[in-house]
C-alpha cells in the first residue's frame, strides 16, 4: 500500500467515493462478451471505490482505451448497481486493430496517464490478457516517447513511472490453463441443458437423432461436460479424435441403443472437432451418416452465439465477485517486481498466478493438438478434464461385464429430494453393472429397505434419468434406529454386502446409526457410502452437496424476479425468507448472486443493534437513485427475529421512506431440473463411490463372505477444496453439531465478508484473506489447474 500514496492503508475502512488514492481499476474488454462480465465490473469497481482509489470504466475495450476522450469515464458506486443479473456488458466491447500497433499504445498510454490510471484491470480472454502485458512491458519506453514528443512532462512520467496489470480471464470455452473455470463457462453449460433438455422431449415423441453442435473451436470442454451431463450416446472434441473407423462404430452403437428401446439419440460435436488425420468433422456429415447407414430421422442444432447469452448463472456471478474482488487487491499490494498476474480459481479459493505462464501452457495444449499429440492434449488441459473423458467413456462406451462378481450392493434415497440424485443413482448403477455386481435398488429410504422394497436393476432401468430433478427412487427422513431389526433382517435376505446412500444430513446420520450398530449385528459389517444431496449443503465431510447448486439457482432467479417487479414502485424492501435448516450457504450465496442488502444466518450471529445498522443502511440507500432493497433470512437463523418480525421491524423504521415485503420461497428451491454442475458432479461422485466400494469389497472379502468392521468402510464421499475426498464417519461424528445439523466448520463463511463489502457496509481491509501468488502446475504436479467447476 505504500507505494500507492492516498490509498486507504489496510485497516481502515475508506468512506463511499472517496477519489483521492491513485486510480485502479478501469475495465478494458476484449470484443467477445460472455455472462458474467458486469458482475466483475461492478465487483473491481466497488471494491477499488472500497480501498479509496479513483475508478474509471473504459467503455468499447481497447478502441475505448485507444480513443480516449468520453470512451473514459470516472466511476462512482451506483455506476454499477443492478447490472450484476445482466448478460453481456454494460461498459461495451470492440476488437481494436490500432491497440495491436505501438502507434496505438502510445495514444493509449497517452490517455491513462491524462487521467493518471497506473493500475488497469483487463477482462478478457488469453489475446486481451496478452495484450495488456505487452502494454506493460513497453510503458517505460511508450512514456519516454510522449516525453520527448513533448505530449506530457517529465514530472508526470514520474508520477507515472509504472503500470500494474491483473487479468480476470473470460471464455465460455474454459480454455484457459491457470484458473478451474473461467467467467461465463458454467453459464453457457447452464444455455446448452436447456436445449438438450427441450430437444431430448420432442426426440423422444418422434424417435428422432439430433446432433447438436456446440462452440469449442480449440477446446472441447462445453461439449464434454454438456455429454457427460446428458448421457449422449457419441461425443466429437478436438483434443481426441475418433479413431480411424469410427463412422462404423458410432452407427453401431445408436443402432443398438435404438434396438433396446431408446427412442432418441444425441450426438454432440464441438465446432473444432477433427479426425486423426486433422479434417474437420461438421455436423451435418454426421447428419448425412447416420440417415445413409441407419435411416434415423435426424436433425442438426447448431447453438451457436446462444451460448454466449442469457442471464449469467449463481456461480459465474459468485466467481466474477470474488475475482473482481481479488483483482483490486492485487492492484493494491503489487510492487516493482511483481510480474502481471491473472486471478484464478483453485478449488474454492482465490489465487494469483503470473498471466504468461498460464498463457504458456494454454498455448502448448494448442501445439499439442497441432502435433497430433493428443494424449498430452488431454493431459494439459488438466487432470479433472481428463477424468470428465475417462468417465465419459466408461459409461458412455462400456458394456454390461459379461461375468458376474461375487458382490451385491444396495441403492437407496434419504432425506428430502435434491436436483443430482438421479444423476448419481445412474452412473452408480450403471458402473455397478460394469463392475459385475448385483445392483439393487431401494424405495424409500431406510424404511423402504426396512420394508424391504428391494428390486434388482439392470443398465437401461435408469435410462433418462440424468436431466430429471427430485427422486426418482423415492425419499423418506425415517432413521435407521426406528427400524434397525427389519433393516437388518433385509441386508441377510439379500445378500447385501454394500450399501450406497445418497442424501442429506439424514443419510450420513443414519449410515452412522449403522456402523455404531456394528457391534451387535454382524450383517452390518458391510461396505457403506454416502453421497451427500442436499439443498441446505449442511452434511460434514464435502464442501458441496448434490443439488445445492441447483438450489442456488432457483432462489437467484425468484430474487431476480422480485427485484424486477419493482422496477416501477418507488422505494420497496423485499424480505426473501429461503430454505436451509440452520445452515446458510443458501442465503448467502444467493445474497452474493443478487447483490442483496443483507442476509441473515444462524452461523453469523445478529443482534437487535445489527438489525438496526441494517435499517439505517437501507434508509440512506435510498435516498440515492437506488430505491429498491432485498433482504434476504435463513429459515433458521433466530429463534425470535422471525421473518414477521423483520418485515415488522423494516417496515415501521422504514415508514415514510420505503415500504416492505415479505417472499417466503418454500420448496421452489427444491424443484426444477439439476444444473449442469450437478448433474456433472452427481455422475462423478455415483462412478468414484462405487469403484471406492468394489476396492473396498475386495480388501475386506475373505473365504466367500464380506466382513468389514474398521472405521475406514463407512465414508462420506465430497469435494474438499480442490480433490474428491472420503472421510469416515465415524470421524465426522467429532466436528458435527447434532442439534443444529451442522459441520462445526464451513469454509463458505468466509464469503459473507464479500457479501458484506460488495453491499457497502464498512469493514476493516484487515479481515479480508488474499489469495497467494502461485505457479501453474504442469500435468504430473499436485492438483494441475483446470476444469474442476466449483460453484
Amino acid at each position: 500500500a505504500q507505494s500507492y500514496p492516498g490509498l486507504s492503508p489496510r485497516g481502515s475502512p475508506p468512506t463511499q467515493g472517496d477519489t483521492s488514492g491513485s486510480p485502479i481499476g478501469s475495465h478494458p474488454l476484449s470484443r467477445i462478451t460472455f455472462p458474467g462480465m458486469n458482475a466483475a465490473v461492478r465487483a473491481v469497481t466497488r471494491m477499488g471505490i472500497y480501498v479509496g482509489a479513483k475508478v474509471f470504466l473504459i467503455y468499447e475495450g481497447y478502441e475505448g482505451l485507444v480513443e480516449g476522450g468520453d470512451n473514459i469515464k470516472q466511476a462512482n458506486w451506483l455506476s454499477v448497481s443492478n447490472i450484476i443479473q445482466l448478460g453481456g456488458t454494460v461498459i461495451g466491447s470492440a476488437r481494436c486493430k490500432a491497440f495491436t500497433t505501438r502507434a496505438g499504445r502510445l495514444r493509449a498510454a497517452r490517455n491513462l496517464v491524462e487521467h493518471g490510471i497506473t493500475n488497469l484491470c483487463v477482462i478478457g480472454g488469453d489475446g486481451s490478457l496478452t495484450g495488456a502485458d505487452i502494454f506493460r512491458s513497453e510503458w517505460a519506453g511508450l512514456l519516454e516517447e510522449l516525453v520527448r514528443d513533448g505530449q506530457i512532462s517529465e514530472e508526470v512520467a514520474k508520477k507515472n513511472c509504472r503500470l500494474n496489470i491483473v487479468g480476470l480471464v473470460g471464455s465460455i470455452d474454459n480454455d484457459f490453463c491457470g484458473t478451474d473455470m473461467t467467467i461465463g463457462t458454467d453459464s453457457a453449460l447452464h444455455r446448452i441443458m436447456e436445449v438438450i433438455d427441450a430437444i431430448t422431449t420432442t426426440a423422444q415423441s418422434h424417435q428422432r437423432t439430433f446432433v447438436l453442435e456446440v462452440m469449442g473451436r480449440h477446446c472441447g470442454y462445453l461439449a464434454l461436460v454438456s455429454g457427460l451431463a446428458s448421457g449422449a450416446d457419441w461425443l466429437f472434441i478436438p483434443e481426441s479424435p475418433p479413431e480411424d473407423g469410427w463412422e462404423d462404430l458410432m452407427c453401431e452403437r445408436l443402432g443398438e441403443t435404438r434396438s433396446r428401446g431408446s427412442r432418441l439419440n444425441i450426438i454432440i460435436i464441438a465446432e473444432g472437432a477433427i479426425d486423426r488425420s486433422g479434417k474437420p468433422i461438421s455436423s451435418n456429415y454426421v447428419k448425412d451418416l447416420v440417415v445413409q447407414r441407419l435411416g434415423f430421422d435426424t436433425r442438426v442444432t447448431v447453438l451457436g452465439h446462444v451460448q454466449r447469452g442469457g442471464t449469467p448463472s449463481a456461480f459465474d456471478r459468485v466467481l466474477s465477485s470474488k475475482m473482481g474482488m481479488e483483482a483490486v487487491m492485487a492492484l493494491l499490494e503489487a510492487t516493482p517486481d511483481t510480474p502481471a498476474c491473472v486471478v484464478s480459481l483453485s478449488g474454492n479459493q482465490s489465487v494469483r498466478l503470473p498471466l504468461m505462464e498460464c498463457v504458456q501452457v494454454t498455448k502448448d495444449v494448442q501445439k499439442a493438438m497441432d502435433e497430433k499429440r493428443f494424449e498430452e492434449a488431454i493431459q494439459l488441459r488438466g487432470r479433472s478434464f481428463e477424468n470428465n473423458w475417462n468417465i465419459y467413456k466408461l459409461l458412455a462406451h462400456q458394456k454390461p461385464a459379461q461375468e458376474k462378481s461375487p458382490f451385491s450392493m444396495a441403492i437407496l434415497n434419504v432425506g428430502a429430494p435434491a436436483a443430482g440424485m438421479n444423476a448419481a443413482v445412474r452412473s452408480a448403477v450403471r458402473i455397478g453393472i460394469c463392475q459385475g455386481h448385483t445392483i439393487y435398488v431401494v424405495s424409500d429410504g431406510f424404511e423402504g429397505l426396512a420394508k424391504g422394497q428391494v428390486r434388482e436393476v439392470g443398465w437401461h432401468d435408469v435410462a433418462g434419468w440424468l436431466g430429471r430433478g427430485g427422486s426418482m427412487l423415492g425419499t423418506k427422513r425415517t432413521l435407521p434406529k426406528t427400524c434397525m431389526e427389519k433393516i437388518v433382517e433385509n441386508v441377510r435376505k439379500f445378500n447385501i454386502q454394500g450399501l450406497l446412500v445418497i442424501g442429506g444430513f439424514e443419510a450420513y446420520e443414519g449410515v452412522l446409526q449403522l456402523v455404531e450398530a456394528r457391534g451387535q449385528y454382524e450383517e452390518l459389517c458391510i461396505v457403506m457410502c454416502v453421497i451427500p444431496a442436499t439443498i441446505s449443503n449442511n452434511v460434514p465431510g464435502t464442501d458441496f452437496s448434490l443439488g445445492s447448486d441447483t438450489a442456488v439457482n432457483a432462489a437467484m432467479e425468484s430474487c431476480d424476479r422480485i427485484k424486477q417487479s419493482a422496477s416501477g414502485t418507488k422505494r420497496r424492501v423485499f424480505i426473501v425468507e429461503t430454505m436451509g435448516g440452520y445452515c446458510g450457504y443458501l442465503s448467502t450465496v444467493t445474497g452474493i448472486a443478487v447483490g442483496a442488502d443483507a442476509a441473515y444466518v444462524y452461523e453469523d450471529p445478529f443482534t437487535i443493534h445489527d438489525l438496526k445498522a441494517n435499517v439505517e443502511h437501507l434508509t440512506d440507500k435510498m435516498k440515492t437513485d437506488i430505491q429498491r432493497g432485498l433482504v434476504l433470512r435463513n429459515e433458521k437463523c433466530h429463534e425470535h427475529y422471525t421473518t414477521e418480525f423483520l418485515y415488522n421491524l423494516y417496515s415501521s423504521e422504514g415508514k415514510g421512506i420505503f415500504d416492505c415485503r415479505i417472499n417466503v420461497l418454500g420448496h421452489l428451491q427444491q424443484g426444477g431440473a439439476p444444473t449442469p454442475f450437478d448433474r456433472n458432479y452427481g455422475t462423478k461422485l455415483g462412478v468414484k463411490a462405487v469403484l471406492w466400494m468394489s476396492e473396498k469389497l475386495q480388501q475386506v472379502y475373505s473365504k466367500g463372505r464380506v466382513f468389514a468392521n474398521s472405521g475406514d468402510t463407512a465414508c462420506v464421499i465430497g469435494l474438499r477444496k480442490k480433490a474428491v475426498a472420503f472421510s469416515p464417519v465415524t470421524e465426522l461424528k467429532k466436528v458435527t453439531d447434532f442439534e443444529h445439523r451442522l459441520p462445526q466448520e464451513q469454509w463458505w463463511l468466509n464469503l459473507r465478508l464479500m457479501l458484506k463489502m460488495l453491499a457497502n457496509y464498512q469493514i476493516s481491509l484487515t479481515e479480508y484473506i488474499s489469495g497467494q501468488m502461485e505457479h501453474v502446475t504442469r500435468p504430473g504436479g499436485p492438483a494441475h489447474p483446470n476444469n474442476s467447476p466449483v460453484p
